[in-house]
Parts: C-alpha cells; sequence; structure tokens
C-alpha cells in the first residue's frame, strides 16, 4: 500500500460522522439588477480599468490612446493592427519579455468578482501574463450575475487551457506593502464592445 493509500486508510477509519453531499441543483447565487454596472464597479474595486468603445471608434486608436508609450504590443487578434508581435508566430514565451501591452479577447465577464473569462486563443498563452499592461476585449453584452453561471459557460478549444484574469496581478504578502505587477501585468484594462 502506498502512503498516500495509507494516510487516507487511517483517516477514514477515524470518521466519526458522516454527511450526505448538499444539493447543488437549487443554488440561490446572488442576482444584480445591473450585471454590467456591477462588472464595472468590481473592475474598478480590483484595481482594473473599464473603457466603454464608443460606436465608430477604431479599437486600435483607443488602446494608443490608453498607452501612448507602448512600443511592444502583443495580440493575435485581425482586428488589432498595431500588434508588434504575434503570440503564434513569435516561437517561444520568452519573446514576449518586454511586452508593453499585450490584448486578449474574453468570452464572458462575471459581475460578481469582474473575472473575465479568457480561454487559449494563441500559440503563446504568456502573453496573458508577461505584458506589463493586459488589455481585455470584451462584449458589454457577455456579462453574467456570477460563479454558478459562469462556471456553466466555460468551454476549451484546441489548447486545452483558459484562464479568470480580474484586475492587475497585485500582492501584499512581503512586507505588507501592495505590490503591482507581482506575478502578472500591473494593469489590467477592459475594454467594452459594443
Amino acid at each position: 500500500m502506498s502512503t498516500k493509500e495509507d494516510i487516507l486508510g487511517k483517516y477514514r477509519k477515524n470518521v466519526r460522522e458522516k454527511f450526505d453531499m448538499p444539493d447543488l441543483t437549487d443554488i440561490k447565487a446572488i442576482k444584480y439588477p445591473d450585471p454590467l454596472v456591477q462588472f464595472i464597479s468590481m473592475t474598478q474595486n480590483v484595481g482594473g480599468k473599464v473603457v466603454e468603445l464608443e460606436p465608430g471608434t477604431d479599437v486600435n486608436d483607443l488602446i494608443k490612446e490608453l498607452y501612448p508609450e507602448a512600443k511592444e504590443i502583443a495580440s493575435n487578434l485581425p482586428e488589432i493592427t498595431i500588434a508588434t508581435r504575434n503570440p503564434d508566430t513569435i516561437g517561444s514565451p520568452q519573446a514576449l519579455n518586454g511586452t508593453d501591452v499585450g490584448v486578449v479577447k474574453g468570452v464572458f465577464g462575471v459581475a460578481e468578482n469582474a473575472c473575465v473569462w479568457i480561454p487559449q486563443a494563441m500559440e503563446e498563452k504568456a502573453v496573458c501574463f508577461i505584458s506589463e499592461n493586459l488589455v481585455i476585449l470584451l462584449k458589454k453584452s457577455e456579462i453574467v450575475h456570477n460563479m454558478h453561471e459562469a462556471y456553466k459557460r466555460i468551454c476549451f478549444n484546441d489548447y486545452g487551457y483558459g484562464t479568470f484574469i480580474s484586475g492587475p496581478s497585485k500582492t501584499a504578502d512581503i512586507a505588507q506593502v501592495l505590490v503591482m505587477g507581482a506575478q502578472a501585468a500591473r494593469s489590467a484594462t477592459v475594454i467594452l464592445m459594443p
């Protein structure tokens, strides 16, 4: 018997009271009067930014306006014509080092916690984490109320990978000082598309 099985066996022998699994079919999950308004508020609360793309405005012009100093922009989205790096053709994740702005597409957002579901839609998913600034394009009609609804909508493509991203990376573990960009992007901007 393996050590793992031995340990689990000891736990099982000492269980004194057993409980049935809860019924998960009737969960009363949180609902918001306006999920879009809640999503915007929560995104700002977690340190992110939300910008609505005005009709007739080119998303490339908006990104240049938001990040005027950006020299290296990584994206494989056909609508992002200002990209200087394509995560599908760079050859290795290390080649994305020094990316000022990464632009990806979210499938849906979650009003409850400002998460955006981003399935891997590029060869090198590192663009989501190595970019100094992350821009997420998201249709404003694609906001769900809560994570219960979100989990039902998750689907994977051929890459078999996806992630929820909510705001910029941050930690306050070291000396209780808030550090932005500790593990990923220093800033995250959601551009709400019509």
